[in-house]
């Protein structure tokens, strides 16, 4: 259940990714378009990890990526669920950094 999950949001996620096909170069500002479809996936897998920790609710955890620093935004219930879900995407493979800005309501 877990991979096909991950499997259709990859598939969404590469199915957005191609009007930013056009780029070529990175830049400070800008992704190329292949750091593009590689923070697509980055997003995609840390959406999958939190969707599959049981403690989070993940529809109020937003997620996004650029040059691999996933930025997590929305609201949790406690500051504990703030820190697994910081950690949940801290362990994907390819992040390089988290900013979680995630709000305890």
């Amino acid at each position: 259940m877990a991979n096909l999950k991950l499997t259709l949001l990859t598939a969404a996620g590469l199915a957005l990714a191609g009007p930013a096909l056009v780029g070529c170069a990175s830049t400070r500002t800008h992704e190329s378009a292949g750091e593009y479809i590689d923070n697509s996936v980055i997003t995609t897998k840390v959406k999958a990890a939190i969707l599959d920790e049981p403690s989070l609710h993940s529809f109020q955890i937003s997620v996004k990526s650029y040059k691999d620093v996933v930025q997590l935004s929305g609201f949790v219930d406690s500051a504990a669920s703030a820190r697994k879900a910081g950690k949940v995407a801290a362990s994907v493979h390819g992040v390089a950094s988290v900013k979680n800005d995630l709000v305890v309501k």
